[in-house]
Parts: C-alpha cells; sequence; structure tokens
C-alpha cells in the first residue's frame, strides 16, 4: 500500500526493546521516536520520511509485538503493529544480534508468514565485524541473511537502505496537493481525551486509547483530509504539573508535547466536561497563547455531565473565568467517543484558519496573532448586548449552528470583500503606473 505521497511504505517490527525507534529516528534522519533503555516505550505507530540519495519512502515505527499477551494495553499495541503491517509494502523484521533467535523472535515471524508481505531482517546491536560471525543462528527464522546494523552508533544503515531500495518499488508520481497542510496541536491534561479526539475527528483507530493516564508518549502525526483542506493532528503526551513529573520518559514526553506547538497553527485545548477548569489547564492554555497560535477549547466528555446539572453558560463562564487570557477564543462541546460535537469543531476551524489562508503575507501574521473569532466576538458584541448574547447562546442556540454559522459567514463576507477591494484597487494602481509592484512588499 503507497503513502497519500506515493511513496513505498516499510513497516518497522520487532519484540520489545531490540531498538526499533532508535533505528526509525537513524532512517528519517531525526530525533522522532522517543528512545529509553527500557521495554515498551513506543505504543502507537509513528510516521517518517526516509531519504536515501534520490530514493525515498515512508517508515512506520511500531510497538514492541508480543503475539501471545493478553493485556489490554498490549493487545492494543499488537493491533496497531498489525495495521502497519498490513499497509506496508514491505517489513523490516528487527532483532537483538546479541540475544540470537528468542522464541518470541520465532512466533513474530510465524506472523510475518501469515502476512505474506516481503520481509527484511536486521540484526541491530552489531557494533563490530567481530560480532558478524555469530548471525548463523538468525537463519533459523526464515528469512534469509540478515542486514547487520548498528542503530545507535549508524554502522551498516547506508547498507540496510540499500537493500530496502532493491526490495522496494520506485515511488509513483502524483500530483501535487491543493495546498500546504495545516497542522493542529490536541494537548491537554492526562486523561482528557485527546487520543479519543483524535480518532473520532479521523473516524478511526488511529492512535492507542486506554483508560490509564498516560498511554499516548510520543507525539503523533495524522493526516486527514476533510472539505478539500489538509490537516495534519498531532496527538500529544498529557501535561502534568512539573512538580509532579519525575520519570525521565514522561519529561521527555512533556518536552515533545510542548514542542509541537512551535509547529503547529491551530491548538486545540482539550478540557474533561466532567472535572471542570483545573489549574494545569490554565498553564497548559498560557503555553499555547504564548506561542502564539490560534486556539480552539474543547470541553471534552460533555455526555459524562448529567443532563440538567451543569449548563453550557455555566461552563462557559467558568472557562472565561478562569482563562481570561482566552475571552477570544471559540469553544466546543464534543464527546469523542460518541462522535458528538466533532462536525462543529471542523466548523470552527473555519473561522481560525481563515486569515491563515486568505490574506496576504503581511496579513497572515495579524490573523496568527488576532484570529478571526476575535474579530467575531467583537462583532456580536457590537450588534449584541452582552447578556442578550449569552441568552441567545444558551438558551436559543444550544446545539444548533445556524444563527453561530450567520454571524460568522457575515464577517467571512467583510473579510472577502476587503481583501477583494484591496486587490482591485493594487490593479487599478498598477495599470496607471502609481506603484511599483517589485517594491510593494
Amino acid at each position: 500500500m503507497r503513502s497519500a505521497a506515493g511513496l513505498p511504505v516499510i513497516a518497522i517490527v520487532g519484540r520489545p526493546n531490540v531498538g526499533k525507534s532508535t533505528l526509525f529516528n537513524r532512517l528519517i534522519g531525526r530525533r522522532r521516536a522517543l528512545v529509553r533503555d527500557v521495554p515498551g516505550v513506543t505504543r502507537d505507530r509513528l510516521y517518517g520520511r526516509v531519504t536515501f540519495e534520490r530514493w525515498q519512502a515512508t517508515a512506520i515505527d511500531t510497538g514492541g509485538f508480543d503475539p501471545a499477551s493478553q493485556e489490554p494495553l498490549i493487545e492494543g499495541v499488537r493491533r496497531h503493529v498489525l495495521v502497519a503491517v498490513e499497509e506496508a509494502d514491505l517489513v523490516l523484521f528487527v532483532v537483538d544480534a546479541r540475544d540470537g533467535a528468542t522464541a518470541l523472535d520465532l512466533d513474530i515471524a510465524e506472523q510475518l508468514r501469515r502476512a505474506g508481505k516481503p520481509v527484511v531482517l536486521a540484526a541491530n546491536k552489531v557494533e563490530s565485524a567481530d560480532q558478524e560471525s555469530g548471525l548463523a543462528e538468525l537463519y533459523r527464522l526464515g528469512f534469509g541473511t540478515p542486514v547487520p546494523v548498528s542503530a545507535e552508533h549508524g554502522r551498516g544503515v547506508a547498507g540496510l537502505l540499500e537493500v530496502l531500495r532493491q526490495r522496494l518499488p520506485a515511488a509513483a508520481t502524483t500530483g501535487t496537493s491543493g495546498g500546504a497542510p495545516v497542522p493542529v496541536a490536541v494537548i491537554g491534561r492526562p486523561n482528557v481525551g485527546k487520543s479519543s479526539l483524535v480518532n473520532a475527528m479521523v473516524g478511526a483507530d488511529r492512535v492507542l486509547v486506554h483508560e490509564a493516564p498516560g498511554t499516548t508518549r510520543d507525539a503523533v502525526d495524522t493526516t486527514l483530509v476533510r472539505a478539500g483542506r489538509t490537516y495534519v493532528l498531532v496527538d500529544t503526551a498529557g501535561i502534568r504539573r512539573k512538580g509532579r513529573v519525575h520519570e525521565p520518559l514522561e519529561k521527555l514526553a512533556v518536552v515533545m508535547a510542548l514542542r509541537s506547538l512551535e509547529r503547529c497553527q491551530v491548538a486545540l485545548v482539550v478540557l474533561d466536561a466532567s472535572e471542570g477548569v483545573a489549574a494545569q489547564d490554565a498553564h497548559i492554555a498560557g503555553y499555547a497563547n504564548e506561542a502564539g497560535r490560534a486556539i480552539i477549547i474543547v470541553v471534552n466528555k460533555w455526555d459524562l455531565v448529567p443532563r440538567g446539572m451543569v449548563r453550557r453558560a455555566e461552563v462557559m463562564e467558568q472557562i472565561r473565568d478562569r482563562l481570561p487570557f482566552l475571552e477570544w477564543a471559540p469553544v466546543c462541546f464534543t464527546s469523542a467517543t460518541r462522535g458528538e460535537g466533532i462536525p462543529g469543531l471542523f466548523f470552527l476551524f473555519c473561522g481560525v484558519l481563515f486569515p491563515i489562508s486568505v490574506l496576504p503575507e503581511w496579513g497572515q501574521n495579524i490573523g496568527r496573532a488576532i484570529p478571526i473569532t476575535y474579530w467575531l466576538d467583537l462583532e456580536r458584541r457590537i450588534l449584541l448586548p452582552a447578556d442578550t448574547w449569552n441568552h441567545v447562546t444558551t438558551n436559543i442556540l444550544g446545539d444548533n449552528l445556524y444563527i453561530l454559522a450567520l454571524l460568522l459567514v457575515s464577517t467571512l463576507a467583510f473579510y472577502f470583500l476587503s481583501v477583494v477591494l484591496f486587490r482591485l484597487g493594487e490593479y487599478l494602481a498598477r495599470r496607471a503606473g502609481k506603484i511599483d509592484m517589485t517594491t510593494a512588499y
């Protein structure tokens, strides 16, 4: 199966702690996956582009594969590994050369033979030529000559890439997409439903979901096309207070979560409706605000709030009270497990992304700093008193988006008219010879 870019796909598979993530980082040329010398660090599927001379491919890093375990979390990891194998054109089976062919390696080899995909066997942790003499035992796995590599030191990686290039078909030529993808970071405290929200937006089981907090560790990118626009949803690890973060692995996960804000245009700040707005929610929202990103506040798990116990207006009041620096940010109520509120969430994307996608370069900087939702909020304050607006949103609007759509469309029409008039004025002035377009910007 080809990737969205028409590139061949390589799934990196193996038992826990054989160096799959280290090899993945080495192949794509950057530190994309978390690496620690403990089993079970990677859980989700991570995608990255491999470039070797003029050849390219897509690599998928997977969690440790254990075909026999019945633990729910391990079963979820195994399910994602099998999905990666199904997507792949070739499987890169990684083993630890120091341990030889273990019983678990033999079980995985049997699973890969059933999948019917071509397999390249990589013997990792071969630090010197003296260790290559002990690779004969790996022929028991039935995948031919193992390729000796040391992912940590880069030894043998070029030879491995040459083997992969020979075994894989050439990349198919595809047309360019209609525009650059929009990176969207999904951030929040642990266990507020970030991964479930990503799955609901994608409409598939893309990232691993488990009831235990801290399931997600890496920043997982997921490409999504909706209504002609391409998004890259970045699911991140839950961010706890600094005083509660002690494990080095969790510290790295939090750092990667915060770094995702640096490469996104929109930040979804996810709150737990059943717990209200916590102090840590304000800290996380502050990170997104300081990064200068367009922000949408997502009140998730709304289905867990008993009907009639808490009104949306009361939640909105609590948000505005505890997050006063985000008074302009739109709020969306969702239930990721039921798929409720997802269309409204994509509808809000139109508002926060409009200045970035329509205005010229000088206006894009304004749009990132002051999203269109700010102007929409300003417009409704001019048109309606605050009490009247709260009455409309609470008692009349509810789940109906018609009134909000009317206000948004009127604001969008104003922006479109402004841009058209600006460009028309440029054209007429240029025709009249009054401006030199080479120095206009």
